[in-house]
């Protein structure tokens, strides 16, 4: 099968390095597979694995000035994270993913005895289960909206706070969600919140280097993944706090941040690992000399549009139903696609339907359910090529098909 976009839609010239080699020499991603999965664990550029490696090496020369020294050094790794996300150090924690994070608001918080939590049907599992855990503490409740996947801004803000009344105590809401592939109007929900003195948490942890300003200005609480398309090692992430609230924050590990506030409270982890955090910065700042953040994101909107085309078309060529998703407020690294009717229906199915296209097709993907149907999620980062979305359009959909039609 021959596979070609319309003539308007031409796919962008490949990214390549200062030097003029394919910009996946920058990484060191086997070349058996296909990936098309940044979203979900990111990619570590090389420069900044060989910078963790050396933070290692040092730390293990003579553990004790390291960790002895670990707080200032800790200290120093916020400011670098802080100028890539924008905001100041003092109102930034480092934290190892961004469930960390959404923990430490639910641990740390004073619910009232039937406090509700108000959050939506496209959240993340984890930060759901966690929503539901601290709502069975305190005799109270979740509350879900459910927001169709075509909403638009206004319509998102309606649902949310149609769920908020006198017993809610935060509001939990995606800025990209990670099972639709949409953005949320965060800052309209945070600002209609504040008029009822309802506290907000915004889980981030799609966003930085997706946007240029990952978070949003609000008076609140967000936490991010760096490792995702930040691109930074994995386990960095980062928890932000706003307003009064903030200094009731806790870290999730008692330590020796006891004397202190957010955020220098959390800079005291023991004998944590910290080389990821310290390295980082090396990778905002490598591919920011290498590439340039805002030539990623102007690739990424392009080749996901290019690529969403091919690979939706080959559906929709071959099922003969239609393949695109109007996720309301698309985000241009991440793309949703229908899935044949019958796959990945259930979260389970999801992880099997994943699992045969790595290791049949060669393609690492990600597959979602979202009520009750299965979709394709692909990202884009700047070491993948037009040539990978055609290739998957020409080996992977036909098979997922066929798969299809064989249940």
């Amino acid at each position: 099968m021959s596979i070609s976009a319309p003539n308007a839609l031409k796919a962008p010239p490949a990214m390549l390095t200062p030097e003029g080699a394919p910009a996946m020499s920058d990484w060191s991603m086997t070349a058996t597979k296909i990936h098309l999965n940044h979203g979900s664990y990111g990619a570590v550029p090389i420069a900044a694995q060989q910078h963790q490696l050396r933070l290692k090496a040092e730390m293990d020369l003579n553990p004790c000035p390291w960790f002895m020294g670990q707080a200032d050094m800790l200290a120093q790794t916020r400011v670098g994270i802080a100028e890539f996300l924008r905001v100041p150090a003092d109102d930034m924690a480092l934290v190892i993913n961004a469930s960390a994070g959404v923990t430490a608001v639910y641990n740390s918080l004073p619910f009232a005895e039937g406090a509700e939590i108000v959050t939506t049907d496209h959240t993340y599992g984890a930060v759901l289960e966690g929503a539901k855990r601290i709502a069975r503490k305190h005799n109270g409740k979740v509350a879900v909206a459910s927001v169709p996947l075509n909403a638009d801004a206004a319509l998102v803000v309606e649902l949310v706070m149609a769920q908020v009344n006198e017993r809610t105590a935060l509001i939990v809401i995606d800025q990209i969600t990670s099972a639709t592939a949409r953005s949320f109007p965060v800052v309209e929900i945070a600002a209609a919140a504040g008029k009822l003195g309802v506290p907000v948490l915004v889980d981030g942890a799609h966003a930085p280097g997706v946007l240029a300003n990952p978070v949003p200005d609000f008076e609140g609480f967000w936490v991010g993944n760096l490792h995702k398309f930040g691109c930074a090692p994995r386990g960095t992430a980062a928890l932000v706090a706003r307003g009064p609230l903030r200094h009731h924050l806790t870290p999730l590990i008692d330590s020796w941040g006891f004397p202190y506030t957010f955020p220098e409270s959390f800079d005291h982890v023991g004998t944590q690992d910290i080389t990821s955090w310290m390295a980082a910065k090396t990778a905002f700042d490598s591919l920011e000399e290498r590439f340039g953040w805002d030539n990623y994101r102007t690739y990424a909107a392009s080749l996901g549009d290019y690529g969403q085309h091919i690979v939706q078309n080959a559906f929709s060529a071959l099922t003969g139903e239609d393949a695109s998703v109007d996720v309301g407020m698309p985000v241009d690294p991440l793309r949703l696609i229908r899935l044949p009717r019958g796959l990945a229906t259930t979260h389970e199915d999801s992880h099997a339907v994943r699992a045969l296209i790595s290791s049949e097709l060669d393609f690492e993907t990600a597959i979602t359910t979202f009520g009750g149907a299965g979709y394709l999620r692909l990202s884009t980062h700047l070491y993948n090529t037009p040539a990978d979305y055609e290739a998957f359009a020409e080996r992977a959909v036909p098979a997922l098909v066929r798969l299809a039609q064989q249940r």
